[in-house]
């Protein structure tokens, strides 16, 4: 071979190297992000024609699955999802569709029901063969029975109810009211039309998203802080006369109650504001702040759910999330859920969780497993231990505290014959003068070997938490725990 023929030979491997580069690259090693890019309309045509893995309860209670669109014609076969369970689970599932997108489940576990869990080059194989994508079958924790019941003792009242597996992290219940049917949103008109007819903001998840004070449900912090730092016992005593000043501001307990000397039980039984105010402040910011991070608090919760769908729970100022060791910090309004505090159902739930499972808190979770086509499970969501927020005897002393609460305090309308509860109740004024609050209850039951705890909250009602949310919470508790 003469010179000139090899620089030409040369010059065409190269060109042909080039070419198999670049189209490998699209292809095969940048594919994921030229699918998520949001100019890239193809990708959507392509879900289209996928058949979606159904959505499944843990009893096999169908929660969203694929059907043919009815618009599909000949050989082009076009698939849209369906939920049969309509406005039940509207929030935890959420809804795929292919001009407004997707929430909740639907989102985060797409790359598993749109069957795109393999690498690019197996793609790639399976497009040459001719072989459609097909989605894995995604079956949740949640507890249809429960679910009903909890929606049911909402009524339609805004708020949200959310029940978690202390020892696994399993959500059982996910509720959150008001609520949509997610088969009505075909179009961005229909989108629109929900949204503009609404009140009370339907698609947005109470349980997960935007918390509201939590009162005195908060003090179940505080007392962990105080018993496991030793600072106090269950028996340390605190004046629990009304009118403290607490950052040089007069504190008020409920009606103006005023008490002598109470142990931090009877404090918490009779939910003294003084009492867990002088605690707080004298425990300090950097104590409260540390037990708050154990429990999760000041980041967005570790559940398998769209980041973009939950919030932080936390000290706010505005918009903007603050650390509790902030000098904007009033930390004895702090340690009895007032000052600019804002949780949600699902942290509060949590909280309630670590002191039923012996300090642990378990990473919160709504997958149980991932199953494909052929019935075999390919993955399965273990427990997993979230962080260790306090030791066993303050988790036992803390649950003695909350027992008593249900036993002869403020937390009786939570009663379940035969079963010990453990629980709290939270009353947070938002109307000065008008008995109009935000009303929360957590719990957890049996008490000794805890397989529920749950957090329940409602918005603008007139009264308080003994009265509005302890019955709710028992009415999901008996349901989980009789069902």
């Amino acid at each position: 071979m003469n010179e000139p023929i090899a620089r030409l030979f040369a010059f065409v491997v190269v060109l042909f190297a080039l070419l198999v580069a670049f189209t490998s690259r699209w292809t095969i090693f940048q594919a994921a992000s030229l699918r998520r890019n949001g100019l890239n309309a193809r990708p959507l045509l392509e879900q289209r024609r996928i058949d979606r893995g159904a959505i499944v309860a843990s009893d096999g209670t169908v929660l969203a699955r694929s059907v043919l669109a009815p618009h599909a014609r000949g050989s082009e076969r076009f698939y849209e999802r369906s939920y049969p369970a309509r406005t039940q689970f509207a929030h935890a599932v959420g809804y795929w569709n292919i001009e407004l997108g997707s929430t909740g489940l639907e989102r985060f576990r797409n790359d598993e029901l749109s069957g795109q869990t393999g690498t690019n080059l197996q793609r790639v194989l399976d497009q040459l063969q001719g072989r459609r994508p097909q989605g894995d079958e995604v079956v949740t924790t949640l507890v249809p029975a429960a679910q009903r019941v909890a929606n049911g003792v909402l009524a339609g009242r805004e708020g949200a109810i959310v029940a978690l597996q202390p020892r696994t992290g399993a959500v059982q219940v996910m509720a959150s009211s008001p609520s949509f049917d997610p088969n009505a949103l075909r179009s961005p008109h229909a989108h629109e039309a929900l949204l503009a007819g609404s009140a009370g903001r339907p698609l947005v998840n109470r349980a997960t998203q935007f918390g509201y004070a939590p009162g005195s449900t908060f003090k179940v912090v505080t007392a962990t802080a105080a018993i496991d730092s030793g600072a106090f016992t269950p028996e340390s005593t605190v004046s629990g006369r009304d009118n403290v000043r607490i950052s040089g501001v007069p504190l008020q307990n409920d009606q103006n109650e005023s008490f002598g000397q109470l142990t931090l039980t009877q404090g918490l039984v009779k939910s003294v504001n003084t009492v867990w105010a002088q605690v707080a402040e004298r425990l300090g910011r950097r104590t409260i702040a540390r037990y708050m991070s154990r429990f999760g608090f000041d980041r967005k919760p570790a559940l398998d759910y769209p980041s973009q769908e939950m919030s932080s729970s936390g000290e706010y100022l505005g918009a903007r999330l603050l650390v509790p060791t902030s000098t904007r910090v009033d930390v004895g309004r702090l340690g009895i859920g007032q000052d600019k505090l804002e949780v949600t159902p699902l942290q509060m739930a949590q909280v309630a969780a670590a002191v039923a499972n012996g300090g642990r808190l378990m990473t919160p979770h709504l997958t149980q497993r991932i199953v494909d086509r052929d019935g075999r499970t390919v993955q399965r969501i273990s427990p997993h231990v979230q962080s260790v927020v306090m030791k066993p005897s303050t988790a036992a002393a803390v649950r003695g505290m909350m027992e008593a609460v249900v036993r002869e305090g403020t937390g009786t309308a939570a009663q379940i014959p035969g079963v010990q509860v453990a629980g709290k109740t939270g009353t947070a004024e938002t109307q000065i003068g008008s008995a109009i609050n935000n009303v929360w209850f957590v719990a957890f039951a049996p008490a000794s070997r805890p397989t529920v705890a749950v957090a329940v909250t409602l918005r603008g009602v007139p009264g308080q938490g003994a009265a509005f949310a302890a019955p709710l919470a028992r009415q999901v508790m008996e349901s989980l725990l009789h069902g």
